[in-house]
């Protein structure tokens, strides 16, 4: 009912830059806090930031200053601007949205996940 779609992931190499999009489409009444999570084999899937409707955000200490997330509530699209990558950011990055549905129904939804790959 409810889909995200994340693009923008790729090889980049340390010091360069990347923009992930993820836009949230289906049967949505309004979305509420979208985020971005990464996970890398062996690991727990950790937040990378946060941003609510109102564009109050949060950043996991490890990307402070060097990340932005943004978001486009017209498009239902969040934004990860991804600076002076480090070989520790390669993970999967996932997109994720709390959405109240059109049959009013609030629940957190997922994308499927975008390689990002730093090379020293």
């Amino acid at each position: 009912q409810v889909q995200l779609v994340e693009s923008g992931g790729g090889l980049v190499q340390a010091g360069g830059s990347l923009r992930l999009s993820c836009a949230a489409s289906g049967r949505i009444f309004s979305t509420h806090v979208m985020g971005w999570y990464r996970q890398v084999p062996g690991k727990e899937r950790e937040l990378v930031a946060t941003i609510t409707s109102g564009s109050a955000t949060n950043y996991a200490d490890s990307v402070k200053g060097r990340f932005t997330i943004s978001r486009d509530n017209a498009k239902n699209t969040v934004y990860l601007q991804m600076n002076n990558l480090k070989p520790d950011d390669t993970a999967v990055y996932f997109c994720n949205a709390d959405v109240t549905t059109v049959a009013r129904s609030r629940t957190n939804f997922w994308g499927q996940g975008t390689q990002v790959t730093v090379s020293s």
